[in-house]
């Protein structure tokens, strides 16, 4: 791309940048709910997944996106990779009493 085309795009590379920002500060804030969680679903004998829940979640999500006039499909996608993540994170928690490793 040229000088000038670079430039057109740069004011909203920013504003994508900024907003990236948000969703990785709300993704480090679902990560500490997950890890209350693990907490109870230790104490209570739960397993990491539980496919009713993660259903109810893709269907809200759908719901929320739709709503949103975001693509439904996209959204889903999205959101079932991040809960796979969220339950072998989980697993991994749960097999390993006081680890944590939902930084890395």
């Amino acid at each position: 791309m040229t000088d000038d085309r670079e430039k057109a795009l740069a004011g909203l590379r920013a504003e994508i940048d900024a907003l990236d920002t948000e969703i990785v500060g709300l993704l480090a804030r679902r990560i500490a709910i997950v890890d209350r969680v693990i907490v109870i679903k230790r104490e209570h004998d739960l397993p990491a997944l539980i496919p009713s829940r993660v259903e109810e979640v893709a269907s809200l999500v759908r719901e929320r996106a739709s709503e949103a006039g975001v693509s439904p499909d996209f959204t889903e996608t999205v959101w079932r990779a991040m809960m796979d993540w969220v339950i072998a994170y989980e697993d991994r928690q749960l097999k390993k009493p006081g680890s944590d490793d939902g930084v890395a």
